[in-house]
Parts: C-alpha cells; structure tokens; sequence
C-alpha cells in the first residue's frame, strides 16, 4: 500500500469530507496531513471524520491593492486538537476576532479543495 497523505486529503476534501489523521497509539489528531505522528513518529495512522468545529487562535488581515478586497489569514484551533491555517469568510475581514467559534466549509477554486471557516451561527 502506498501513503499518499496529501492526495488522500484531497480527494476526500473532492468527496465532501474533512477528515483528519488520527495516531491509534496516542489518540491524537493533527494537521497537516503526513506519512507520520509529529513527536512519536507512529505510523499506525487512520483517518477520521472532523467535527469541523475550531476557535480562531489568531488572525491577520491582509489588505491588497484596490479594487482587490482584504481579506484574513487565521490560525484556527480545530475542536479535535490540530492547529490549522485558513481563513474566515462570511464576515467582514475586519470583523474576525479571536476567540470566534467557526464552521468548517468545503471551497474549491479550479481543482484545488481545500477548509476555509465560517461564524458559527447558534
């Protein structure tokens, strides 16, 4: 069998699902997607569904050139452990705090997929 972490992502990202790698060993998730347990070095790896969930650890708000609109660079804690980078939409660049409760979304642009985040609703 071969590991092909990142196109594993992919196409599970294609298919509508976040998933995340999970160490059976240890129990911990994380992110990015790699052939590896950062720290142990376990490969007894699996993959299993997100729940999608996170809280925006940081954020930077990047202002392009006009007519381009700002638009935010966010770290966000994801419910199940792992640290990712994406990005909030649904909501002014501004208006993206730390400490806000995000969503999980699947974007594409041409046939690239990939996470970003949105204001969790209640």
């Amino acid at each position: 069998m071969t590991l092909r972490p990142d196109a594993d992502f992919q196409n599970f990202l294609k298919q509508g699902h976040f998933m995340l790698q999970r160490s059976r060993a240890s129990q911990r998730c994380f992110f990015y997607p790699r052939m590896l347990e950062p720290g142990t070095g376990n490969t007894d790896l699996e993959w299993i569904p997100a729940s999608g969930l996170g809280t925006v650890y940081s954020v930077t708000v990047i202002r392009p050139k006009p007519p381009a609109q700002p638009y935010n660079v966010a770290l966000i804690d994801l419910d199940e452990g792992p640290r990712m980078m994406s990005r909030v939409e649904g909501i002014p660049a501004d208006e993206v705090q730390i400490d806000l409760r995000v969503q999980a979304r699947i974007a594409q642009e041409a046939e690239q997929f990939f996470v970003v985040f949105d204001p969790l609703t209640h």
